[in-house]
């Protein structure tokens, strides 16, 4: 039975009917003798940085005699149980239905683990409680994954007809395959991506002056407003910078979207940038830090789904979260902006 993180040997109970029909279970037996907590008990302690030579520290004391008798400790059993659960994870992760889900915005991302790349998927329903979607494995964040990723969350039932917010760090690849994908996406670029390109492509003197003033735009009190002081700053990087300039340039729109919709301040500071998601990542790459060797895809995959998970469990409410049916109402009318019907000019021809 299991005790304390450890199977020990106990004398079966066993009892019988007194019709003499056969054997009866014993529920409480069977319940102790189940491997499942076991199972749980790896993945917790694996996750929270425990590696599988060291596993006995973290186990519940029960007394030396007790030890010395006791199994399932080793570093291959508990490995094989971690696999499983991670194996689970993964798979009620893939499997879970979307049909009822009512998601007002979309973040999409990618992590990397060893030479595996994980594109991973949050969504954000209309409560503003945060989901753990999907991931895919590839060798580098391409169209082609990421069109695997949002594919997949159609086939289990997410609604991809209705207008939707969807947050990205400007990749190229992200953006055509949610195109491809979504019938109505509203798409926004995370400010934080776009300042650090702009700093990256300047001297370190410059660096902190541009990041102030881009900043400042961003939180202008309308996105045209906005837009003037950022070309205003990309023209004047033209023949210094030119490069800073055209990166400011690219994408400039998008990076724009949550300001043009008229998102409150208190929304805006969780849908502008892919921290969101970002959070949920690191989460993931603390729990994988003591793997050393990536031993193929699927290992990837399993850790990062057993992280995903993980973070699910704390997540909360975003913040200004009653604010997301005023987003859904501004997205409605941005899509509705944007779908313009035939306008060819018809001529009347009566029937001689």
């Amino acid at each position: 039975m299991t005790l304390g993180g450890r199977r020990v040997a106990v004398q079966r109970p066993r009892v019988r009917a007194a019709d003499g029909s056969g054997e009866l279970p014993v529920a409480a037996y069977e319940l102790f003798a189940g491997t499942e907590i076991l199972g749980r008990l790896a993945l917790e302690r694996m996750l929270g940085g425990l590696s599988t030579r060291r596993y006995p520290v973290g186990l519940e004391p029960v007394g030396t005699q007790v030890t010395q008798g006791a199994t399932g400790t080793s570093k291959s059993a508990v490995s094989r149980r971690f696999v499983a659960m991670t194996h689970t994870a993964l798979a009620e992760l893939m499997r879970a239905d979307l049909s009822g889900l009512d998601l007002v915005c979309l973040l999409i991302d990618g992590v990397h683990f060893g030479e595996h790349t994980c594109v991973v998927a949050l969504g954000i329903d209309i409560d503003g409680t945060k989901h753990p979607l999907a991931l895919v494995e590839g060798a580098t964040e391409n169209a082609t994954l990421a069109r695997e990723l949002l594919t997949g969350l159609r086939e289990r039932g997410l609604d991809t007809t209705r207008p939707i917010l969807c947050v990205i760090d400007g990749a190229k690849a992200l953006r055509r395959a949610i195109l491809d994908v979504f019938d109505h996406p509203v798409i926004a670029r995370c400010q934080q991506h776009k300042i650090r390109n702009v700093r990256d492509k300047l001297p370190e003197r410059l660096g902190g002056p541009v990041e102030h003033r881009m900043r400042t735009a961003y939180r202008a009190a309308s996105a045209l407003d906005a837009e003037a002081q950022l070309l205003t700053l990309a023209r004047e990087l033209d023949k210094p910078h030119p490069g800073a300039a055209a990166s400011l340039r690219e994408g400039l729109t998008e990076t724009l979207t949550v300001l043009r919709l008229g998102v409150p301040p208190t929304l805006a500071r969780t849908l502008r940038s892919t921290n969101t998601i970002e959070s949920m990542i690191s989460i993931c790459r603390d729990h994988a830090g003591n793997v050393k060797r990536w031993q193929d895809g699927t290992m990837a995959l399993r850790w990062c789904a057993a992280g995903m998970v993980e973070a699910g469990k704390q997540f909360r409410r975003v913040n200004g979260y009653l604010h997301l049916p005023a987003l859904r109402a501004a997205l409605e009318a941005e899509v509705a902006k944007t779908v313009t019907g035939p306008c060819e000019d018809q001529e009347v021809v009566e029937a001689a």
